[in-house]
């Protein structure tokens, strides 16, 4: 099969990914937080975002290379953490794990995956990260980040935009708990999803493996969004990140960051990188765009700066660069090709993108990543069919990057 041809955009994929899961997974997968207005918001910010054209530039070789945090990567992109991350495909983990490790890519995982550090330790390349939910007890902080490390994790990832569960109302909708709980209506949506449901089968229903060794107690009246994590888990201050910064070698980056005033600090406290994020719509849905705030962080900060939130495409990457990223993270795109495609998913995407982000290249001028003129603010951004439902909420959209 042409994948190609067949599925030439995420549009594609992000399709038959929801013809092959349950629509209460799908929920989970797609949705934001509230109205979803930050999601809309990431999407329209992007689209603002322009290129000049550039002409007669000849035949170009294009390389796609970058270096960041002292790494050379053979692409400017990398798998950001998703939470139960088994849930929407069986083996997600392994499978992401797998295809970074062919390509050379960072890929993350979550301290709320249903895979833990040792279940995907054999299938982990060089770029390896691990992303920490905060725990409160500073025992299990030490035992977690031992367990990264001998895993082969290399970058630890502090996430910071999470101090507590975000009410998803899209996901209570769906019926969706945490744990996943089996109901008749649950059973009825799995039945129509033979794929999904045999991969579960041989896999088991998953659930957060990494924390199995700290959970004493049952689940204590915690909302439907909420999971067991959250009976571990701290909000973090600036003491908890100089605390990981004196107990972590390796690279250390903090995520969610969406204001300059917090880079001079985060210096200050001997983070490697900081990671620009608005969690993708799915915690606050009053936050900027991700791609908004990142001109003022970069002339706030000289430490690496890694971009995520929206990005569907390689024209989103080279707008992330061009504004000041030094790398580009993706969640729900990676997500939406392993349901899509399986194993073949993730190689797929990895090309697609690649080639997108040439055809854009050539149609400004730029052979390589750092060839990348200022962008240009688009008036508005061009409509999208079919057109996004009606938000019912006043947006600050109008800003210019």
């Amino acid at each position: 099969m042409d994948l190609n041809a067949k599925y030439p955009g995420l549009s594609d994929l992000k399709d038959r990914a929801r013809r092959r899961i349950p629509k209460f997974v799908w929920e989970y997968l797609d949705s934001g937080t509230g109205h979803e207005a930050t999601k809309a918001r990431n999407r329209a910010a992007l689209d603002r975002v322009g290129f000049a054209p550039s002409i007669l530039h000849g035949e170009l070789t294009f390389d796609l290379t970058t270096q960041f945090l002292e790494r050379h990567f053979p692409l400017p992109f990398g798998i950001s953490p998703i939470g139960m991350s088994g849930l929407i495909w069986p083996d997600a983990e392994g499978r992401l794990a797998r295809a970074a490790a062919t390509a050379s890519l960072p890929y993350t995982l979550s301290t709320v995956a249903s895979q833990s550090p040792e279940d995907v330790a054999p299938h982990l390349g060089e770029e390896a990260w691990f992303q920490m939910y905060p725990p409160r007890d500073p025992e299990i902080r030490k035992d977690l980040l031992s367990r990264a490390r001998k895993a082969g994790f290399k970058t630890l990832v502090l996430t910071v935009d999470v101090p507590l569960a975000s009410r998803r109302e899209r996901q209570t909708r769906s019926g969706l708990t945490q744990p996943p709980r089996l109901t008749p209506r649950l059973l009825a949506q799995i039945a129509t999803r033979p794929a999904w449901a045999l991969g579960m089968a041989r896999q088991g229903m998953p659930h957060m493996r990494t924390l199995d060794k700290y959970i004493t107690g049952a689940q204590k009246n915690l909302p439907p969004t909420a999971h067991i994590g959250y009976l571990l888990r701290a909000s973090p201050d600036w003491d908890y990140v100089r605390w990981l910064r004196d107990h972590w070698t390796g690279p250390f980056i903090v995520k969610g960051v969406l204001r300059a005033e917090d880079c001079m600090p985060l210096e200050q406290a001997g983070v490697d990188a900081i990671w620009i994020s608005n969690h993708a719509g799915r915690q606050f849905d009053a936050a900027p765009a991700s791609i908004e705030v990142l001109p003022a962080i970069r002339a706030a900060t000289r430490l690496p700066l890694v971009f995520d939130s929206g990005v569907e495409g390689g024209l989103d990457i080279l707008r992330a660069l061009a504004l000041g990223a030094d790398f580009v993270m993706m969640g729900r795109a990676w997500h939406f090709a392993v349901a899509a495609l399986g194993d073949q998913g993730p190689a797929h995407l990895i090309d697609m993108l690649s080639q997108d982000l040439m055809a854009n290249m050539g149609q400004i001028g730029a052979a390589t990543l750092s060839d990348l003129p200022d962008p240009i603010p688009l008036d508005e951004a061009p409509p999208r069919k079919p057109p996004p439902a009606p938000v019912p909420v006043a947006t600050a959209a109008s800003g210019r990057p």
